[in-house]
């Protein structure tokens, strides 16, 4: 029933983007905020860095916090863009920390406005923000599909990345379905009426079970601390994608699985505050020497909702 439930959601959602695109806003609000007009205000700036990927990128990101503080770096998933899912989140930085939450390739303000949907290209563009200040390395957290592109970031880049948060990250291979409307939706001149931003979220979802593939065998080397939040009643990216990031992240020198009862897919609008204590959590392990054999695993279980 669940798979079924996911599917017609789905084929609605993509039958309208064929049928009537301009009604995309108000497809059954799953993808809420996915084109964010924020650019600034007095708690949150806006900053702009070339990074050579590709043909050249120009990544724009959202900055707050303590400019001094350990680095955290929040990645959307698709659609999506940083003002739209993480506003609350950079509104509200921990004393000693640095937010930042990044436009990816294709979205938001970052340009030009051309996708990468290689998970170790989406990393590459992140590299050049991962600062150590203090010896405190990095963290990312990403959500939904920056769940794979962060971990893919800890797996290419060790020394630089310090630990992850997988926010209802997709990264089991057998559990991405591609439907054959989604397909037809690639090809012009269907996919000439879409929205830029809905055209490159398609482009990456079709693209993502190959490379989940490619990252899967690397998951077992990312030997940095990593929590996993998830909630089970997540029908766009299944719980199921937890047992399998147990099973396959078996480097990891402290694995935290946050488990929550009858939560959605969308934690950083509903879970705000957990969402804080899990940085400062896993800052602390990211800060302190190793003192266990890995991994280490912690599960915690909650009920949703915390927060609304």
């Amino acid at each position: 029933m669940p798979r079924l439930k996911k599917i017609l959601k789905s084929f609605k959602f993509w039958a309208t983007l064929i049928v009537l695109p301009m009604a995309l806003v108000g497809c059954g609000g799953i993808f809420m905020d996915f084109e964010s007009e924020f650019v600034s205000d007095e708690f949150i700036s806006r900053e702009t860095l070339h990074v050579d990927v590709g043909e050249g990128i120009e990544l724009s990101y959202l900055r707050s916090g303590d400019l001094g503080g350990q680095r955290v770096i929040f990645v959307h998933g698709t659609p999506g863009d940083a003002g739209g899912n993480w506003y609350n989140i950079l509104k509200n930085v921990p004393d000693g920390f640095e937010f930042i939450a990044v436009d990816r390739p294709g979205f938001g303000f970052t340009k030009p406005k051309k996708q990468l949907v290689e998970l170790d290209a989406q990393a590459a563009a992140l590299a050049p923000l991962f600062v150590t200040r203090g010896g405190k390395k990095t963290i990312l957290a990403g959500h939904s599909l920056g769940g794979p592109i962060v971990a893919a970031a800890a797996a290419n880049y060790p020394k630089d990345v310090g630990g992850i948060l997988v926010l209802a990250g997709a990264l089991d291979p057998d559990l991405e379905d591609v439907l054959f409307i989604q397909y037809v939706g690639n090809v012009p001149p269907i996919s000439w009426l879409l929205p830029a931003v809905m055209r490159h979220s398609n482009r990456e979802l079709i693209a993502l079970e190959d490379e989940l593939r490619l990252l899967q065998p690397r998951l077992a080397g990312i030997t940095q601390p990593i929590t996993i939040i998830h909630g089970t009643d997540d029908d766009l990216v299944p719980y199921e994608n937890v047992p399998f990031m147990e099973r396959t992240m078996t480097g990891t020198r402290q694995l935290e699985i946050i488990k929550i009862d009858g939560m959605n897919h969308f934690l950083q609008w509903r879970q705000r505050d957990l969402i804080m204590g899990a940085v400062v959590d896993i800052a602390g392990a990211v800060n302190s020497p190793a003192v266990s054999a890995p991994p280490f695993l912690k599960v915690v279980s909650y009920s949703e909702p915390s927060q609304k």
